[in-house]
């Protein structure tokens, strides 16, 4: 099942790789920054779900770190900027971060 995410994701996403892209997250990110967003990327259920503003940029800063990380492969690295510009739009135009 894929994921269509809001503010400027034009490609639904599959959980599969939303998953991938946790472990790596998981695995740059400082374990309190990693516990403060895992419960978005870490939704099985497919339903969809909103992120409120000020969640969203912290979620945007989050990914922004993790895709700057020395370790972070760059394919990966590229997907949490794409998820971080899409927050932070969302975040901007004052609206929750919709995933669906």
């Amino acid at each position: 099942m894929g994921r269509s995410i809001s503010h400027g994701i034009h490609n639904t996403r599959s959980a599969t790789t939303i998953h991938n892209l946790a472990r790596h997250l998981a695995n740059v990110l400082p374990a309190a920054e990693w516990r403060a967003i895992e419960h978005v990327f870490g939704k099985r259920s497919g339903d969809p779900f909103q992120v409120p503003p000020a969640e969203a940029r912290r979620i945007a800063a989050a990914l922004w770190t993790a895709a700057e990380h020395r370790k972070m492969p760059a394919d990966w690295g590229a997907l949490a900027r794409e998820l971080a510009a899409s927050a932070r739009r969302a975040v901007n135009a004052g609206q929750p971060w919709e995933w669906r």
